[in-house]
């Protein structure tokens, strides 16, 4: 690319993004593969991960724009198909930009665009909204002499808007199954289907009785169909990627090592080592040279957080590899379910760590460190109301304490924290909600802090290590601080750095379950008894 790159942030529209010389990544290979493989698909993938863009180049190439392929692959794998780029009635439904929360919302959208097409191929009034649609299908096909193609882009919008409205939300499923229940019934005038979305809602709206969509969502063969993989990066941004790296005072090697890093290690099929970038984040990155927090910025539901921090979820293990699902739950999801893993995969904040064939149990974990840091960010002020900046009670005073060795300063700031949370907060226990609060705290601050660390003869609570600190902690609940103490050194916790010329704290810490604060604390410095 010469001159200037013009990054399509927040385009998505293909036709746009090729006029215009925006950059591209080249995905209509996979659009041959779909077309010539079979006829109705659904695909889940998280926000802003290039679904709409996918959808739009599918409108392209069913609406005949042959011109736009220019180049592309699509163009050398159709040259001698004499059928490929033929146009095609195409009804392209897009549930973005509307707000759901109202009663008759959704109506009004499919209303809308029933009303459009009912311009060119005829209209008949006095109808339900699944009759009007299904006249539409057999309509069209009658006037082009070809099948229609039926395009939903993120189907599932006016569902996971209204999660907390009971009524609204049975209300929209149930205008949903009606409504597209017709692609069923009009299967011999459709060509193609392809549904997006974030989540597969279980036994509920299109997939109720539309039970010939093939979900693509885990397969291997389209596991890179959305975001981008780093040949892809590489390939497409060389020029991008050292101009960054100078920007930064980084080597290209260092460049492409942070950007992997801070916004790779999103997996969508299991076992397959194709991983790809979050493509929002990533071209942000690029555009603007700098590692911040693009995707996560955007927005996160309120309703999740909130389930999170209510749910017996032991956060440290979103790091640690030992958070587990199946295939069958990864791909539904019911409202109902307490399992909260699917929903946390498919909105993409957890993403496949790896498979176990033999045990067929998928691990989980975060996918990188903006994602990591910013969905712990978002549970802090649920956890810790009080974690206000600049009350002195704020995770930078903690760390400026961290920093200088100052454990009372650090005591002071926890003692406080605990206070101010509300009494009626209720989470799994009382032991593992400190601890979790703990993790939350240390981890946002950028410190290496790995909880239960093993030791020959046990594991410590937690461990945070600075540049020249070293505190090991160890937490009771309504017993001494003096036997947190007394643990650390009889299970040899401070071994791993016996030889580290940094200082070490052994502290013990209890929790009086009563009134549910920190209440006692101690401190014995290097060289304690081993």
């Amino acid at each position: 690319m010469k001159g200037k790159t013009r990054f399509p942030i927040g385009v998505q529209d293909f036709a746009d993004l090729r006029e215009n010389g925006f950059a591209y990544v080249d995905k209509t290979g996979y659009i041959y593969d779909l077309v010539h493989a079979s006829k109705q698909y659904f695909l889940s993938r998280p926000r802003r991960f290039g679904k709409s863009l996918f959808l739009s180049t599918l409108w392209a190439y069913w609406s005949g724009r042959q011109e736009l392929f220019a180049g592309l692959k699509i163009s050398e794998l159709e040259r001698d198909n004499p059928e490929a780029f033929q146009p095609h009635p195409v009804f392209y439904f897009d549930f973005n930009g509307k707000n759901y929360q109202t009663d008759g919302a959704l109506e009004d959208v499919l209303d809308s665009h029933l009303c459009l097409w009912e311009e060119e191929y005829g209209s008949e009034a006095g109808r339900s909204l699944e009759d009007r649609f299904q006249r539409l299908l057999r309509k069209a096909a009658e006037k082009t002499g070809r099948s229609a193609v039926v395009l939903l882009d993120e189907y599932d919008k006016p569902l996971l808007e209204v999660l907390e409205n009971e009524k609204l939300e049975e209300r929209n499923k149930n205008i949903f199954k009606g409504f597209f229940g017709a692609l069923k019934k009009c299967d011999r005038y459709l060509r193609f289907v392809f549904v997006t979305g974030v989540t597969k809602f279980s036994k509920v709206s299109i997939f109720s009785d539309l039970n010939q969509l093939e979900d693509i969502s885990l397969d291997d063969d389209y596991a890179c169909i959305c975001g981008i993989t780093e040949t892809e990066l590489e390939e497409n941004f060389a020029a991008e990627i050292d101009r960054m790296a100078e920007d930064n005072g980084l080597s290209t090697e260092g460049c492409l090592c942070k950007l992997k890093k801070t916004y790779d290690g999103y997996h969508f099929a299991v076992g397959t080592k194709n991983g790809v970038y979050n493509p929002y984040s990533l071209l942000n990155a690029l555009k603007k040279r700098s590692f911040d927090s693009y995707w996560f910025a955007t927005g996160t539901p309120t309703f999740l957080v909130k389930r999170v921090a209510k749910s017996a979820l032991e956060l440290k293990k979103f790091s640690d590899g030992r958070l587990y699902s199946t295939k069958g739950a990864m791909s539904d999801y019911r409202a109902d379910n307490p399992d909260l893993l699917p929903l946390l995969y498919q909105t993409g904040y957890l993403s496949i760590a790896g498979y176990d064939a033999v045990r067929q149990r998928i691990t989980l974990s975060f996918p990188n460190e903006e994602v990591k840091y910013g969905f712990l960010d978002s549970l802090l002020p649920v956890y810790v109301p009080a974690t206000v900046e600049g009350n002195g009670k704020d995770i930078f005073a903690l760390d400026d304490c961290l920093e200088s060795g100052d454990t009372e300063g650090i005591r002071d700031i926890l003692t406080a924290l605990f206070a101010s949370i509300p009494y009626t907060s209720s989470y799994a226990t009382f032991e593992h909600y400190f601890q979790s609060v703990l993790y939350l705290l240390f981890t946002l601050l950028g410190k290496f802090i790995v909880c239960e660390l093993h030791s020959s003869k046990g594991r410590a609570d937690a461990v945070v290590e600075t540049a020249e600190y070293v505190y090991i902690f160890e937490f009771k609940v309504d017993k001494s601080a003096e036997e947190a103490l007394e643990q650390i050194r009889e299970k040899g916790y401070s071994l791993p750095y016996k030889a580290d010329k940094r200082c070490i704290f052994a502290i013990g810490v209890n929790f009086d379950a009563a009134s549910r604060s920190l209440q006692e604390w101690k401190v014995a410095e290097q060289n304690i008894a081993v």
